[in-house]
């Protein structure tokens, strides 16, 4: 543990914002699997899960949490896999 009263505020400040990212970055990946899933099963809402899942990707961008060429990977992954399902 830091001495230095700016180093401890520092430690708790990182501690809460990782929590804060690791609960977005596992809802992100929870509806990316969702739409897969869907994908996959050819279900009826495949085309609202992906819409679901690219909004969580933009915004985990908008946050810092992806970079931007990385949610555009992951987009483009969905929105092929759907039009390959249609």
């Amino acid at each position: 543990m830091p001495n230095i009263k700016s180093s401890k505020k520092r430690v708790k400040v990182t501690t809460v914002k990782s929590a804060q990212n690791k609960t977005v970055r596992t809802d992100l990946r929870t509806e990316i699997k969702k739409a897969n899933i869907a994908l996959e099963n050819s279900a009826e809402d495949k085309t609202n899960a992906v819409r679901v899942a690219i909004k969580k990707i933009d915004k985990a961008v908008a946050k810092g949490i992806l970079h931007k060429n990385t949610a555009a990977r992951k987009k483009s992954a969905l929105d092929k896999k759907l039009a390959a399902g249609a």
